[in-house]
């Protein structure tokens, strides 16, 4: 048995790192295959405007002269400027049932931050916070969001075994839209008291046009309104051209609340989006011939999942019942939209407020995400 590592260096080589886990998970009931293109795409400098404030390394695992794991090592030079840290990211983490395959490519990644200055190693997660992040460690039944990737059960035992601990966890959550009981009295009451004394607003929206508009002022309220959590780097002005590229064919109008001041100031927002996962599925990670058509019937037509993306509220204005009031208005539209299941994204453990929206619909806490930390200092 030979164990080799191999930096990506070419176009050939960084197919291969992204069409791997295609291979150890084939048919997996839970696995949802990213799309090939857009992988790619992340790994390249000239349309990844992350590259601007980051390095990054990725390595290929071959046993036996055949591909059996993959890693990437990311050097986020705005992320260790804001933490005054020298740390070393990793993500893109999958290996076959081997300890000793995913011991060397955990060995290449800690050789790399050594021969850059590092002290620690983090991961798995990306360039920034929209990328994908956390390890699952609960919840290996459940079909995971877009927003994340599934992982085999022996993930976590290879890293706890490797030495790494845990630094953070996200939890995700599952609710069932109120369709036997409507929406809590209490709560209805709550939000006409709350915009009978504010001057806030919940946008709508007639169509996508509507929506254009204010798009990218949602990932500026990103940016700013996921500063003081865990892990979170700025995001640059290509950055938020790129992301709203990215996800906005995906945005449906009723969907997304903006809630906006007096002055017409985008000041909060709530992004819930259509389940993509079982498209993504039948996709196979390629959009033609007909992956573009599961993923429009995703968008467009019945679908029973209702995936909680993204929310924020700027720092002056939160306690004051904002979130309610979109809470409010989205559930409204997944009832009218016949959605059986909300998922929330990942939310960190920490993150009490944000868990407490979701009180009132008998959430179940049915995942776990872990990031872990190893220091690599000699």
């Amino acid at each position: 048995m030979s164990i080799e590592i191999e930096v990506v260096n070419s176009k050939k080589d960084l197919k291969k790192f992204v069409k791997f886990p295609f291979s150890i998970y084939k048919n997996h009931p839970m696995w949802v295959p990213p799309m090939i293109k857009e992988e790619i795409d992340i790994f390249d400098p000239h349309k990844n405007p992350a590259y601007e404030n980051a390095e990054s390394k990725l390595f290929l695992a071959y046993k036996d002269g055949k591909p059996a794991g993959r890693i990437a090592a990311i050097l986020s030079h705005v992320a260790n400027q804001k933490y005054a840290a020298k740390n070393l990211r990793f993500g893109w983490f999958e290996t076959i049932d081997d300890y000793q395959v995913a011991t060397a490519l955990f060995q290449a990644v800690e050789q790399w931050g050594k021969e850059k200055g590092l002290e620690t190693m983090t991961g798995p997660h990306g360039f920034t916070d929209l990328d994908p992040e956390g390890m699952l460690i609960e919840g290996f039944d459940q079909l995971p969001t877009i927003a994340v990737y599934y992982n085999h059960p022996y993930y976590p035992e290879y890293l706890d075994k490797f030495g790494f601990q845990k630094e953070v966890d996200w939890l995700e959550l599952q609710a069932v839209p109120p369709y036997e009981t409507g929406i809590p009295p209490k709560l209805l009451r709550l939000a006409d008291r709350i915009k009978e004394r504010s001057s806030i607003r919940i946008l709508k929206f007639n169509n996508k046009r509507d929506v254009r508009r204010v798009v990218d002022d949602v990932f500026y309220l990103i940016d700013e309104t996921f500063a003081e959590l865990y892990g979170t780097v700025p995001i640059s002005e290509k950055q938020i051209k790129y992301y709203v590229k990215k996800y906005f064919p995906f945005i449906d109008k009723d969907l997304l609340q903006v809630a906006v001041n007096e002055k017409d100031e985008s000041i909060g927002f709530m992004l819930a989006v259509p389940s993509l996962s079982r498209a993504l599925q039948k996709a196979g990670g390629r959009m033609f011939p007909f992956g573009w058509f599961h993923i429009l019937k995703a968008i467009k037509g019945k679908n029973e999942i209702l995936d909680f993306y993204l929310a924020g509220i700027k720092n002056q204005y939160r306690g004051q019942g904002i979130d309610l009031l979109m809470v409010i208005e989205v559930v409204k539209a997944a009832m009218k939209k016949g959605y059986k299941i909300a998922e929330s994204n990942p939310e960190l453990e920490t993150n009490t407020k944000v868990q407490a929206q979701w009180k009132y619909f008998n959430p179940r806490h049915h995942k776990r995400r872990r990031l872990y930390k190893k220091s690599i200092l000699t």
